[in-house]
């Protein structure tokens, strides 16, 4: 289904009844505020044809119910922190904002739960719970400015998936707005449940293409006392990435374990006003471990002292807030270096990160851009930034896909996928559709068709129908 109709005044209408007029806008400024989400390549930049801000579950199905009477494509908006138009209207029609519906409903601290609406900041989630003596474990790097609900559908990952899991672990239900306009609500309060298909998990991590989700009710954990981060740096590209196997084997059970080569570390370090040790030929290593006992904390501190010296770095010092806040401030550096770039998210099996990083590092050196890295080591996800810099756009987009051919059946040979946090979103439809098995491709298509028949949900992300 792709006859979609346009934004005429009886849909203007229609939606203005049913959240209000003050939120309901088609000014030029508006839509050209909301044509992008992180994407600064203008080629994605896409106008919606009128932004919509409902207040609650029940507005939203109103708008879905619109959606589908007039044929008009909706794409559901957070926090717009995406790096693979997640959030782009590459279809025009309704931009979908879900930042008004910002409150934290419930905080249970005896079963240690929280109920929150899609739009409440994931770092104002973890404040909270952490005043509390309670951890709200995900933690995208992103976390100061995305919202919880975009959190779920893309099923974030971040720093420390590694221990918790990503975002998808941390969520018992969610209050869901289906394709055709229905409120529901999936999963359960409960720590197991055979009941029929998952679908709160179907559901989590599709993108907003399956239902827009307006609620959820998190799990919560005991904050642990002690925590130690570390920072192990290395002039070793080999020594640094080797590290990672070497503490997963040693039974460490690390939060998180984040690596930045040198690239990174020099350009966020220039971006934050920041100097460290080895800023001119360091890699970093930076390691998490959290504990309930102050003897296990001093135990994990001096094997991990003794196995990052054993294995070659140079230093191992105790990370404080300064390195955090340079791994945060890592994309968004390279925008001063490069306004335009491409960000690829790859996951394989941990133990092969190493391996994966040497192999399409040696593989980069052969193209005419730059070629950052990062990863989150502990769980296999790694993020490839490549800077256009002075590339013609026609070279740009040459050489990325002479890249991309090289590099991702690579990954799908190490038992890997194309993106292990970011998502899909309309920037990587091509490769999803050309290395996914086809009958998974076909399952996952009539889900959609089955579910959306209208095809009004997300239209253009992860596959085309």
């Amino acid at each position: 289904m792709s006859n979609y109709q346009a934004v005429n005044e009886e849909v203007l209408m229609a939606l203005r009844t049913a959240v209000g007029e003050e939120h309901v806008f088609c000014d030029a400024e508006k839509l050209n505020q909301y044509k992008t989400d992180e994407e600064t390549d203008v080629r994605f930049h896409h106008l919606p044809e009128v932004v919509v801000a409902p207040a609650n579950a029940k507005e939203v199905a109103a708008v879905v119910k619109i959606a589908n009477q007039f044929l008009v494509p909706i794409t559901p908006r957070s926090a717009g922190t995406s790096v693979s138009c997640g959030a782009i209207a590459v279809c025009g029609g309704i931009v979908l904002l879900l930042e008004r519906m910002n409150k934290i409903i419930e905080l249970n601290e005896d079963a240690m739960y929280m109920v929150v609406e899609a739009g409440v900041r994931t770092a104002e989630i973890q404040e909270l719970a952490n005043s509390k003596g309670l951890l709200y474990a995900g933690d995208p790097c992103s976390s100061d400015s995305c919202l919880i609900g975009g959190n779920i559908a893309t099923n974030a990952g971040g720093n420390k998936a590694v221990r918790y899991g990503t975002t998808r672990n941390q969520v018992y239900e969610i209050e869901v707005v289906t394709p055709t306009g229905e409120i529901t609500t999936l999963g359960a309060r409960l720590n197991k449940k055979t009941t029929g298909y998952c679908l709160e998990q179907l559901v989590i991590g599709s993108e907003g293409t399956l239902g827009i989700i307006t609620k959820a009710t998190l799990k919560l954990l005991p904050l642990a006392p002690y925590k130690l981060d570390i920072l192990a740096i290395f002039t070793d590209l080999d020594q640094a990435i080797g590290i990672v196997p070497v503490l997963v084997k040693a039974g460490l059970n690390p939060t998180s374990v984040e690596f930045m080569a040198n690239e990174f570390v020099r350009s966020a370090s220039d971006y934050c006003q920041l100097r460290l040790p080895h800023y001119e030929d360091g890699h970093y290593v930076i390691i998490t471990v959290e504990t309930f006992n102050e003897d296990e904390l001093e135990v994990k501190m001096e094997q991990l002292d003794e196995l990052c010296n054993a294995n070659g770095a140079t230093d191992v010092l105790e990370a404080d807030e300064r390195v955090w806040k340079i791994r945060r401030n890592c994309l968004e550096s390279t925008r001063v270096l490069s306004l335009i770039n491409s960000s690829d998210d790859l996951v394989v099996p941990v133990e092969k990160i190493a391996y994966t990083i040497e192999h399409l590092t040696k593989v980069a050196q052969g193209y005419p851009f730059k070629m950052f890295t990062l990863a989150h080591a502990g769980d296999g996800n790694l993020h490839f930034t490549m800077l256009k810099g002075d590339l013609s756009d026609a070279q740009w987009e040459s050489e990325l896909e002479r890249f991309h051919a090289e590099a991702y059946p690579f990954i799908y040979s190490m038992g890997g996928r194309i993106s292990g946090e970011h998502g899909i979103g309309a920037k990587k439809i091509g490769p999803m559709e050309k290395y996914t098995d086809p009958v998974e491709m076909q399952m996952m298509k009539t889900i959609k068709q089955a579910l959306d028949p209208n095809n009004i949900l997300n239209p253009g992300k992860i596959f085309n129908l």
